[in-house]
């Protein structure tokens, strides 16, 4: 495990390099709760399971392989399994229902890392309910599974959000990740609000901390900031009858309708009416980009106004993970036999690629059994009328 991130250790010396003569402000690593429980494994078990949930930022090589480095070295005697959960464009919502399935069944996690402050931002335009439900369905879920887990939410940063702390404002995605953290105990990097000081101060300029997706030099600064995290959490040996200890759960949500009961639905269980297909789309006859994770999975097609298709489901929300492209189109949906609302997949990053997102068709719904028909409209804002759904999800 330790051999993948060798190539990283140069990349780390240089970009620590950059930014040594600058000090991290404490008021922006909060410590939150308690933070034992992973570094009692890591010592004593000497395992560790390792992931990362969030956008592009997780999932390219930057800050995550960083911090790997820096357990590591930490810990030279663990055998630490690392995952990567990070799905380019996805938000917190899709993170709230892709949890169980990308990270929770991969075994008993030690330490989770989430970041979506960005991509809540600028590619899901959440409003602060949606960001509640996305981020705090996902800590709830985390802990109910695992009450040992130990959590760390990160807040990176792009220009508006950037704009809006130097001119003294929390951002919104920031402000509703940290109602969520503050509420569960949940330690949280404020890389932002550190960027923003430094950028005001002079000691840092936006194109040295590399923009959206972080130069090393960005990514080292939010893996700095983790490691003073881990410094003054585990500042003092461990005793020898330290033992874990559960983290207490809220006994409410923030939100009652949050998403942490959300789960993924496998669309092979819908009942098609007619005109959808659940197969591999054949990607080389259709318009526009798609990524290279998306290629061979089977999904429910419908291109054609009037395809009708149907699913049962238990729960108070249900909804769609779907690529959208240039020729998505606009779904009408009915809960339980109720009138039609209709739904837009297009997105506005959907011109030339197929853009993974997640759609809510129904919310705060009474809980129990319901019915949710799906019809292709003949409206659309694109080139077609496509539909492409990798998974319902419900809560």
């Amino acid at each position: 495990m330790k051999r993948r991130f060798t190539a990283y250790r140069c990349l780390i010396l240089v970009a620590l390099s950059l930014i040594v003569s600058s000090g991290i402000a404490a008021d922006h690593v909060a410590y939150r709760g308690n933070f034992q429980n992973a570094r009692i494994k890591f010592e004593q078990a000497k395992t560790g399971n390792v992931a990362f949930i969030g956008g592009s930022i997780t999932e390219m090589n930057g800050y995550r392989p960083m911090v790997c480095e820096i357990l590591e070295r930490r810990f030279p005697e663990t055998k630490f399994n690392f995952i990567n959960a990070g799905i380019s464009s996805t938000c917190s919502n899709t993170g709230a229902f892709r949890l169980q399935s990308d990270v929770l069944d991969r075994g008993d996690i030690d330490l989770l890392f989430v970041e979506f402050a960005v991509n809540d931002d600028q590619d899901a335009h959440h409003s602060r309910a949606a960001c509640i439900r996305g981020m705090e369905g996902l800590v709830r879920h985390a802990r109910i599974a695992n009450p040992n887990i130990d959590l760390v939410i990160t807040f990176f940063v792009n220009e508006s959000m950037l704009a809006n702390l130097q001119k003294g404002e929390t951002p919104l995605t920031i402000a509703s990740h940290t109602a969520v953290a503050e509420h569960y105990n949940v330690s949280t990097i404020g890389l932002a609000s550190e960027v923003a000081d430094r950028i005001t101060a002079g000691t840092l300029t936006w194109k040295q901390y590399g923009g959206v997706h972080p130069a090393p030099a960005g990514n080292a600064i939010a893996a700095s900031m983790i490691d003073a995290l881990m410094s003054k959490a585990w500042d003092t040996p461990l005793s020898s009858d330290v033992a874990l200890q559960s983290h207490p759960l809220p006994a409410s949500p923030l939100d009652p309708a949050s998403y942490w009961r959300g789960r993924f639905v496998d669309p092979a269980t819908a009942e098609i009416q007619n005109g959808w297909t659940l197969a591999v789309p054949d990607w080389s006859l259709l318009p526009g980009s798609t990524r290279e994770r998306f290629r061979e999975i089977p999904m429910l097609c419908g291109e054609h106004a009037g395809d009708t298709v149907s699913l049962s489901f238990v729960g108070t929300a249900i909804g769609a993970y779907v690529v959208a492209g240039p020729d998505a189109g606009m779904i009408k949906a009915s809960l339980d036999g109720g009138p039609f609302q209709v739904v837009d997949l297009y997105h506005h990053h959907s011109k030339g690629l197929h853009y993974p997102r997640t759609v809510m068709f129904a919310t705060d719904l009474k809980a129990g059994e319901h019915t949710v028909e799906l019809k292709i409209a003949a409206e659309t804002r694109s080139k077609g009328n496509a539909a492409r759904i990798i998974q319902f999800v419900a809560n």
